[in-house]
């Protein structure tokens, strides 16, 4: 019997109803967990569906009015914070040595190869919810729930540690210390949540209604930030490359430390790679701002791959500039750029002040950016019906998700008002790697498999059988212990892969090619980036292993008792599982006339 939209509609509404409309309704719902659980967990929806129907629901649209140069300025911005005046220090004291500047530059390969994979999609798909979006089209969405779930967590997090440390920052720029200055220590709460900081809660907010306002002028603002931002950068540098010494690139201060320019060998280098990794985190916030790009098919490329591309540049500069001031074992692994000066004896005292203006620009862009991202996230799982639809609204005048902004602005500035910067940097980094572990894989697996014309299981288990792989090797190059047995395994480990990747490539076709951009050298790029992801996890502390154990149980426990359910109502509105074969394929038709009528 065939049924018309509006009488399929009328019997799913007939059938099941609200689950949310009385306790016996809700009670009702958490019976059949099950049951809706296997019907949504899995369920995807296609390009056509994201980029119109569900994008729908957000009321107006946001406004196209961003090109290259604005999403390179943002890629700058979200990345260029102050982690690298942090995270260079460590990785060369402890890690690399002068070879810190190879550790930027394999670091910056992960993440133009993680790029690579976002920016397939995003020209693809321009919507706001960048890697909730395209692994819901690829794994289905309870995946992208948890994906997204923590993604957001991450941003809130490393936003409110990114507060603090502005004032930090502001206060070394200026002489002031800021612990003792700035914040109000309430001795009744416990070590770690005593310290009240005004200052960070003043930025949050600010930058808030700045976002909410308009995401042109917000673009406007970062520019300028930026490129203030970049002119410290620059100033630093040129100290370093005019005060430094190239002796220092392969000498140590005590000769019983290792020389060289290589002190602590190859590991060392990659070692070094795994922990300033982080300082590269903001680019995929770029992916969000996709919906409102004028002309995705050549901006987002540009745009995204040339901020990673400019700000690796930046950063291995720095890094040699740093390696030249000092011997690798006399950096300060905390401040290593205003520990070179602080205490100099020639004067130049005022440069450490000055590093702290730059880092506090840095801050101030790098918040930005991310808070535009973490808004456009949480509106998008709003419009997927998994989260109250409230987050989706979009505002008719500024063409900005206000209440997605205003509500993430508030939960930031409150956990930024009370938590000290070591217990929020102990709890971010995981999520984000994860996500891009998983765009990596969902790059490869929408290339490979067509709902309704090709198998899956040759593509899922390629993946699962290459990401064991890749742990394994992890595994024992963090912890087996050196000596020719973990060469030998190493070696097995990496000609195993390999071959997973040539056997893939010769045995199972490409269901689809994209027509305007794709990751090149498919499926070599993405499991590369899949493997350097699943490596520098394996540097991660056990810390943040514990926090994304328990907040994923947390996401699984919300999607479990609130989600599911309103997203198995959110079938009346037409959201519905794509599982029809017939349906599949007349989207992804429409889906790809529409977009080549937009080329």
């Amino acid at each position: 019997m065939n049924y018309t939209h509006r009488e399929c509609v009328k019997k799913v509404m007939d059938s099941h109803g609200s689950s949310f409309s009385s306790f016996n309704s809700y009670f009702h719902a958490l019976s059949d967990v099950p049951r809706r659980f296997i019907r949504r967990a899995g369920c995807v929806s296609t390009t056509f569906e994201e980029t119109s129907r569900i994008r729908s629901r957000s009321g107006a649209d946001m406004r196209k009015n961003l090109r290259w140069y604005d999403l390179i300025c943002f890629g700058i911005g979200g990345m260029v914070g102050a982690g690298v005046f942090v995270t260079s220090g460590t990785a060369s004291h402890d890690k690399a040595g002068p070879a810190v500047i190879l550790s930027y530059a394999i670091a910056g390969l992960c993440a133009l190869l993680s790029a690579f994979c976002y920016t397939e999609f995003a020209v693809h798909m321009p919507v706001a919810g960048g890697a909730f979006s395209y692994i819901r089209v690829t794994f289905g969405e309870f995946t992208a729930f948890l994906v997204g779930a923590n993604l957001v967590m991450d941003y809130v997090l490393s936003n409110a540690a990114a507060a603090r440390s502005f004032t930090t920052y502001l206060g070394t720029a200026i002489g002031v210390s800021a612990e003792s200055k700035w914040r109000i220590t309430v001795s009744s709460l416990p070590k770690g949540f005593n310290q009240i900081d005004i200052i960070a809660v003043l930025i949050i907010l600010i930058l808030t209604v700045i976002i909410c306002y308009s995401t042109r002028e917000s673009s406007v603002l970062n520019m300028i930030l930026t490129a203030v931002h970049i002119l410290f950068i620059i100033f630093v540098i040129m100290m370093g490359f005019w005060k430094g010494d190239t002796k220092n690139f392969t000498e140590a201060s005590d000769p019983n430390h290792p020389s060289g320019f290589f002190p602590f060998g190859a590991p060392g280098v990659f070692n070094g790679a795994a922990l300033v990794y982080v300082s590269y985190i903001g680019y995929d916030a770029v992916s969000t701002l996709a919906e409102e790009v004028k002309n995705p098919i050549t901006d987002i490329p540009i745009g995204v791959s040339g901020s990673v591309i400019l700000v690796t540049i930046l950063y291995c500069l720095m890094a040699a500039s740093m390696s030249m001031l000092l011997p690798y074992d006399l950096i300060n692994p905390e401040s290593p750029f205003t520990g070179a000066f602080m205490g100099n004896s020639n004067g130049f005292n005022w440069v450490s002040n000055v590093i702290g203006v730059g880092a506090s620009f840095g801050i101030l862009t790098s918040l930005l950016v991310a808070m535009l991202g973490q808004a456009r996230y949480i509106c998008v799982i709003g419009r997927s019906g998994v989260v109250p639809i409230w987050f989706a609204k979009v505002h008719s005048k500024t063409s900005t998700p206000v209440n997605a902004s205003v509500f993430l602005g508030i939960l930031t500035a409150a956990i930024a008002l009370f938590t000290e910067l070591h217990v929020l940097l102990n709890l971010v980094s995981i999520g984000t790697l994860f996500v891009f572990l998983m765009v990596s894989n969902a790059v490869i697996y929408r290339r490979y498999v067509s709902l309704g014309t090709t198998v899956p299981w040759p593509t899922l288990s390629f993946l699962l059988s290459f990401s064991f792989t890749s742990i394994m090797f992890t595994l024992l190059w963090w912890f087996a212990p050196p000596g020719k047995p973990k060469g030998f395994m190493l070696g097995a480990c990496s000609i195993i892969g390999v071959g997973l990747i040539q056997l893939f490539s010769y045995m199972v076709p490409q269901a689809r090619k994209p027509d305007f951009w794709g990751v090149p050298l498919m499926p070599w790029i993405p499991c590369v980036s899949i493997f350097l992801n699943i490596f520098l996890l394996g540097n991660i502390d056990t810390a943040s292993y514990i926090r994304f154990g328990f907040f994923s149980a947390v996401v699984v426990l919300v999607y479990v008792l609130y989600s599911v359910h309103a997203s198995f109502d959110g079938e009346e509105d037409g959201i519905v599982c794509q599982k029809n074969v017939e349906m599949v394929k007349e989207s992804i038709d429409i889906e790809d006339q529409t977009l080549k009528i937009q080329s």
